[in-house]
């Protein structure tokens, strides 16, 4: 038998104060705040895990009272001007966390605990968060005679990016092992996102706004505006990605699970000295340019920025994104040194993008309106790339359970189509990039009328062969 309850965990002496909303509050703000509220819970950023064995209820409870300590972001509240400009954040000094609570009988098998877990974090990342009236932080346990079992978080986008979860997961997992907040506040010192927004408005924070958004602006002005031919709706007529299907047709989400990327990419990495992250964002290049018909790509890149000086360990959301455009995508009978020198290629222009993918969006957003309305041709932004494959650590995250299947029986990749989407305006493919205990796993979500599914399935297949054949010709 299982019955509920909510504890609250008292916080106070906390640091407070308010000022202007960062960067990257402003830009999840807006985002969410243009989606009806049923669609608003998709952005909450979430994570859970099963633990064996699990850690006192106390010590749990006491590490996230020190974890509101630590990070200012999970007891913040914004508040938009009253003409609905000016977003601020408040930073309460003192307040209440409540927890919620599932307790199941001493001798619940590990199948129950997880179910009954499972269950209790869809509830609490299925609602969307009012982050001028509540925390951004939401928790749920499964107890067992005494012990956490099961943990849920749910947190607002406006107060962390999936990197911030990472690191949060991090500092909650030293605090329950019994490591002081002193202690990681030392080691680290988590800049706090007050002080982030003093930096992006001083000289120095406004100048590097500044060449960032002409950075990209140049990049804009340069890469094609268009990349797959033209889509026609039932009149005839051109339409954009996002909305040449009409509006009846959901965008499919396809899932491949591939135990051999999971090595496969880091050995081509090491093999030509480059991220892992280039390996994947140089084939999804070279699969979006052999499907568009084209030699090049242009690929939107969400970066987390924590390479940035005071931010490596910021609980916070300071992601952004960088436009790449990849001139030799296409390796397909390429003579200058195949996939591996698409790798390399994309390393190096990987690392001039990601300087510049910190920056005001909304003024950005300005500035392109402002273009579009002079009938500027501007570059295609419509498919989109996200490497989420390290966001969680170890700890009491290791062994959370893949929501997809994680390859075959046998080792063999899998593919399946778990969930489909509304209609996303502006939008051709997301590919998004996770690791699984046992697989790599690339999960795609697009615009049928573009590309449908099998231009899906060939593409992330495609990806899939790119690296392992590469892989190969190494061993060779």
């Amino acid at each position: 038998m299982t019955t509920s309850r909510q504890l609250e965990i008292p916080f106070a002496d906390g640091r407070s104060g308010s000022g202007p909303a960062t960067w990257g509050q402003r830009a999840i703000w807006d985002i969410v705040n243009r989606l009806t509220p049923a669609d608003r819970p998709r952005f909450n950023i979430a994570t859970a895990a099963p633990l064996d064995p699990g850690p006192p209820l106390p010590a749990v409870l006491d590490a996230l009272g020190n974890l509101l300590h630590l990070h200012d972001s999970l007891h913040t509240r914004l508040r938009p001007g009253p003409d609905g400009t000016g977003l601020r954040q408040i930073v309460d000094p003192a307040g209440l966390l409540t927890v919620h609570v599932r307790d199941c009988a001493a001798d619940a098998e590990a199948d129950e605990l997880s179910a009954t877990g499972a269950e209790l974090h869809a509830e609490l990342a299925g609602r969307p968060f009012d982050c001028t009236t509540e925390w951004p932080i939401r928790v749920g346990l499964v107890v067992a005679d005494g012990q956490v079992r099961y943990i849920s978080l749910v947190l607002s986008h406006t107060a962390v990016d999936g990197t911030g979860m990472g690191l949060l997961v991090r500092d909650l997992s030293e605090l329950a092992a019994g490591t002081g907040p002193d202690a990681i506040r030392a080691a680290r010192s988590p800049q706090q996102p007050l002080e982030e927004a003093e930096f992006q408005t001083s000289e120095r924070g406004l100048k590097r706004d500044a060449n960032a958004r002409a950075h990209t602006l140049r990049k804009l002005r340069t890469a094609p505006s268009r990349l797959f031919p033209p889509t026609t709706a039932g009149d005839g007529a051109e339409t954009a990605p996002g909305a040449a299907s009409g509006a009846a047709e959901r965008f499919p989400n396809a899932v491949l699970s591939s135990p051999a990327l999971l090595r496969a990419v880091e050995n081509v990495a090491a093999a030509h000295r480059t991220g892992s992250s280039a390996v994947l964002v140089a084939a999804a290049a070279a699969m979006t340019a052999r499907l568009a018909g084209r030699s090049d790509a242009v690929l939107q890149v969400v970066v987390n920025n924590r390479f940035l000086s005071g931010l490596t360990d910021a609980v916070s959301v300071v992601a952004g994104d960088a436009l790449l455009h990849l001139t030799d995508a296409d390796v397909d009978g390429a003579t200058d040194g195949g996939f591996g020198a698409a790798v390399r290629r994309t390393h190096a222009a990987s690392i001039a993008a990601y300087r510049h993918a910190y920056y005001d969006r909304r003024l950005l957003d300005a500035e392109i309106e402002r273009l579009t309305a002079e009938q500027v041709p501007l570059a295609d932004r419509s498919c989109v790339f996200n490497d989420t494959r390290d966001l969680l650590p170890s700890g009491l995250a290791a062994q959370a359970a893949p929501t997809t299947p994680a390859g075959g029986e046998d080792g063999r990749s899998t593919l399946s189509w778990p969930v489909d989407f509304d209609p996303r305006p502006g939008l051709t493919y997301a590919l998004d990039a996770l690791r699984t205990p046992t697989a790599l796993q690339l999960a795609m979500t697009a615009d049928p009328a573009v590309l449908p599914r099998s231009a899906m399935e060939r593409f992330l297949y495609g990806i899939e062969e790119l690296v392992l054949t590469e892989e190969r010709s190494l061993q060779a």
